[in-house]
């Protein structure tokens, strides 16, 4: 069978058998290098996604590769029943690393942002004693996860559409509208505030100077916990191991996924010991929280070794250094094709480039000549690379999109 073949074959077998809840690209992926994958046909491509923001260390990463071979070779899982080395280790790394006191895993980002969001409701109901404290107030143009609770949360209508009914009390305000914010928080009903950094999904948009620091006022005034959603914008993307850095304020409750493993599955939420009291086992009650793969250990072993990773290797220089030049990159492109191309957003390897053709085209069009883009919003050509990318990398992929701007963006 040849390689043509055998990719034939395959999307043949996905398209028989795959839920078609997606919208895959006719490629089957097989092998990954660094900043770069390759099909089943041997075909070359330059991955300027990393899964979506989650491989920050590239692929196949060699410290990586050695920690998960290690670890898969003494201990899985065992459940949270009992502890294990590298759950213990992974939670304190985290903790030692940010504004946190405490840290529970989990699987996914939607996970996390659920315990975020349980945790405020019982904060209130329990430890408080202020159970009409339920509503959680959200932006419009967010993006928190596809489960119920995270699509009432989600300020973007094409997700919840024909999910109803959805979680609620949820209100949704305006993204970088303080006076919004406070007169949602005004009554004192609200449990949390739920807000990302950089809205990712709506469309690389980044919250104004002083939108994260109001918050945070409005939040201690008017007793409200604030939740960050750093699913996307954690662990390095924007140059800072955590995006609320770069603002000089802290959360009480933060959510992590996406590079927290490398391309392990595992999220966590984080949170300071007042706000952990929301989910602290009370004698005599049920367990508040629980996840049964939440904390395996060779997932855990898979954060401890990206968190050092990014360390030694300093990859949160080479993420604002790159991040820099390719907002550069952007920016001239923006200035020779006004015509196609809108502005240049975002911050460290978090990058977008707002399009006034149709997306889609292009990014098929990107893909045929080797470069592997995704979208975030509605018109946004998102750039979230490895964090080990280099200058010569995003000097071809923004060659490559340029070349198909140039050409009408490849309708």
């Amino acid at each position: 069978m040849t390689r043509e073949e055998r990719h034939r074959e395959l999307i043949a077998t996905a398209e028989a058998s795959m839920l078609r809840n997606y919208r895959q690209q006719p490629i089957v992926l097989s092998r990954g290098e660094g900043v770069e994958l390759y099909d089943v046909r041997g075909e070359r491509f330059l991955d300027m996604t990393a899964g979506i923001a989650v491989c920050a260390l590239g692929h196949a990463h060699p410290a990586l590769r050695r920690t998960l071979a290690d670890q898969a070779g003494l201990l899985v899982h065992s459940s949270n029943l009992y502890y294990n080395e590298p759950n213990i280790l992974a939670a304190a790394a985290l903790v030692e690393r940010c504004f946190a006191d405490r840290a529970f895993f989990c699987n996914s980002g939607a996970e996390a942002n659920e315990a975020a969001l349980k945790l405020a409701r019982r904060t209130m109901h329990v430890v408080r004693g202020e159970p009409h404290r339920n509503v959680v107030v959200a932006t419009h143009g967010s993006f928190h996860g596809r489960t119920f609770a995270t699509l009432a949360t989600t300020g973007q209508e094409k997700y919840r559409a024909h999910f109803g009914p959805l979680l609620e009390p949820v209100a949704l305000v305006p993204f970088g509208d303080l006076p919004a914010a406070e007169r949602a928080l005004a009554d004192r009903t609200a449990c949390a505030f739920l807000v990302e950094p950089i809205q990712a999904e709506g469309g690389i948009v980044v919250a104004p100077p002083g939108y994260l620091a109001g918050l945070r006022e409005i939040c201690d005034r008017t007793g409200t916990l604030l939740i960050f959603d750093e699913v996307q914008t954690g662990i390095g993307r924007t140059g800072k191991l955590f995006g609320h850095e770069w603002d000089g304020v802290t959360p009480d409750v933060m959510t992590l996924a996406k590079a927290l493993g490398g391309g392990i599955p595992v999220a966590a939420m984080v949170c300071t010991e007042a706000a952990g009291q929301g989910l602290t086992y009370r004698e005599g009650d049920a367990v508040p929280h629980a996840s049964t793969f939440g904390g395996n250990a060779l997932a855990c072993a898979a954060v401890v070794c990206v968190l050092e990773t990014i360390e030694k290797e300093g990859l949160l220089e080479n993420c604002r250094m790159a991040g820099d030049y390719l907002g550069a990159r952007l920016e001239e492109l923006v200035a020779r094709h006004p015509a196609v191309a809108g502005d240049a957003r975002g911050r460290g390897l978090l990058r977008g480039l707002s399009l006034k053709v149709p997306v889609a085209p292009v990014i098929a069009r990107c893909r045929e000549r080797g470069v592997l883009f995704s979208v975030a919003g509605a018109n946004v050509v998102r750039f979230a690379p490895p964090l080990i990318v280099k200058r010569e990398h995003l000097d071809e992929a923004v060659g490559v999109l340029e070349s198909v701007l140039r050409g009408g963006g490849g309708a």
